[in-house]
């Protein structure tokens, strides 16, 4: 009986130093193999609550626990998923069907019912963070328990697009109207491929296999999700075979992964672009075009791309990549540089002898995200803009961004998984950007309004591409370059980076 005690316990030392992916465990005399696949992306997820949030790194874990009514491939074509079949019955109503038990994680069916509670929910609760992307959907009206109408304020184009992505996995409505939210929070469920099992904040998340999916079945008996916001801690968990699939490789350590023996880089497109948020409200010394402007020329975008990325991006004039709808090509790598001219137009702005700024920005969410703010706040001050710089932990920034408590401005990097400038370009509209920067011009909001209604695709790029020559000029946001998608990954499974960043994991399969 000791010995078997001793063996047990050294088994479990050397797994804890070797890091296993596939760990073995003996039940009743018999041996039991479990695959676990360890992920980190940087940051801890933000919330469980699926639309309170608006950022990729928390979508990635929701994705495994709540479904879409319909998804995207790995080619970005939109799919079913829990609705196997829909049509478009006029300009505002569209019918679905689901499948047949499907079931959440605690057995309930999930029906018509859940699917009417939780998008109603994001439609018209303006306190959610994603109530904006969903804002548009007037109703769900309920058939059957299998089939359903969406009905939408006006045209949408963009509709198929928004229950396709971020927020819009369907809630349980049984289970949290007996719960309650609070509980909900503490101990989540989806129908998605995974349960919830743990979260330790700051720490790790971990979610195990649901025997009973209806869809894609997975190589992977649990799922953990580490937070490492340090990219040298990530690399380092990654090559001592602690970790599976790491986010985010900054460039320094690419030969290194390459060179080693059980790991390598895995490289994909991205639709995400660094840019400076600048404020443009009364009272602010950005509120000036010209101080804006001068922001803009003495930043050397691609000096930021061949130093801390090596080469691997784009510079840009507008937040909107190529495949987009309404990508306007005349701004795409390009870039203003001008010491002299920035200069000149401090000068010419009353800012002769300076001015001091702040620049806020997370550390640890993108890759190299604090040393370009550090890069960036180097080139403003060899122009004469004094640059201090407030960089947060990813959740904190986060927070003080959605409650306006930054000053100037703030570097991020977004993304859009809508692959229509629609939603991109929605940050230069009033009604959205008086929650973040006051800009204002009502000719774009405008172009805005009626792109948004419109059915003619080739109508809505015209005005999407006229809104971004308005916004090159205006600058509320300056555009720095697109960048791509760097993971490490172990040489033990097969991964493929996907065009909106999510990771799915039944998608990745076990050699």
């Amino acid at each position: 009986m000791k010995r078997n005690f001793f063996y047990a316990i050294m088994l479990s030392i050397m797994l804890i130093i070797t890091g296993c992916t596939t760990t073995t465990s003996k039940s009743e005399g018999s041996k039991e193999e479990k695959n676990i696949l360890n992920i980190s992306v940087g940051p801890d997820m933000l919330t469980w609550d699926i639309h309170n949030h608006t950022n990729t790194s928390t979508e990635v874990i929701h994705v495994n626990v709540f479904d879409y009514l319909l998804m995207r491939d790995t080619e970005g074509e939109i799919k079913p998923h829990l609705a196997k079949s829909w049509e478009k019955v006029d300009d505002t109503t569209y019918q679905f069907e689901l499948n047949n038990g499907v079931k959440f994680h605690n057995g309930d069916e999930l029906t018509s019912e859940d699917v009417k509670f939780t998008l109603e929910r994001v439609a018209k609760d303006e306190t959610l963070r994603s109530y904006g992307d969903f804002k548009s959907i007037k109703e769900v009206k309920i058939i059957d328990d299998y089939n359903f109408q969406i009905v939408t304020n006006e045209p949408d184009p963009m509709f198929l697009s928004r229950i396709s992505r971020q927020a819009s996995g369907i809630l349980p409505k049984k289970y949290i109207e007996e719960k309650g939210w609070d509980e909900f929070l503490k101990s989540p469920i989806g129908s998605g491929p995974y349960k919830f099992k743990e979260w330790k904040k700051d720490n790790q998340i971990v979610l195990e296999k649901n025997e009973d999916y209806f869809g894609k079945s997975s190589d992977w008996d649990e799922v953990v999700f580490r937070a490492i916001p340090e990219d040298s801690t990530r690399v380092a968990e990654l090559l001592t075979d602690n970790i599976d699939l790491i986010a985010n490789v900054p460039p320094s350590d690419w030969k290194r992964v390459n060179d080693s023996e059980n790991n390598t880089i895995v490289t994909g497109p991205s639709n995400r672009t660094y840019m400076l948020f600048i404020r443009t409200q009364k009272d602010w010394p950005t509120s000036d075009l010209k101080v804006r402007q001068a922001i803009d020329y003495a930043i050397d975008d691609q000096a930021l791309i061949d130093s801390l990325l090596d080469g691997k991006g784009t510079p840009t004039l507008t937040r909107i990549n190529p495949g987009n709808l309404g990508f306007e090509e005349s701004l795409y790598n390009k870039y203003n540089y001008d010491v002299e001219r920035s200069k000149e137009l401090l000068a010419e702005s009353g800012f002769k002898d300076g001015l001091t700024i702040e620049l806020s920005g997370p550390t640890g969410r993108y890759i190299k995200d604090r040393e370009i703010l550090q890069m960036v706040a180097g080139m403003l001050e060899a122009v004469g803009i004094k640059t201090e710089m407030n960089i947060q932990k990813w959740s904190t920034f986060s927070e003080a961004i959605d409650q306006q408590k930054f000053k100037d401005g703030y570097l991020i990097a977004l993304g859009s998984s809508f692959f229509d400038s629609g939603q991109s370009l929605d940050y230069y509209g009033s009604e959205r950007a008086s929650t973040i920067n006051g800009y204002s011009n009502e000719t774009v909001d405008q172009l805005l309004k009626e792109a948004k209604v419109s059915l003619d695709e080739n109508e809505r790029t015209q005005k999407y591409q006229e809104v971004q020559k308005i916004a090159s000029q205006e600058l509320p946001i300056i555009p720095l370059f697109q960048i791509d998608q760097f993971f490490g990954a172990s040489k033990k499974i097969e991964y493929q980076p996907r065009l909106d960043e999510l990771i799915y994991v039944p998608d990745i399969k076990k050699k």
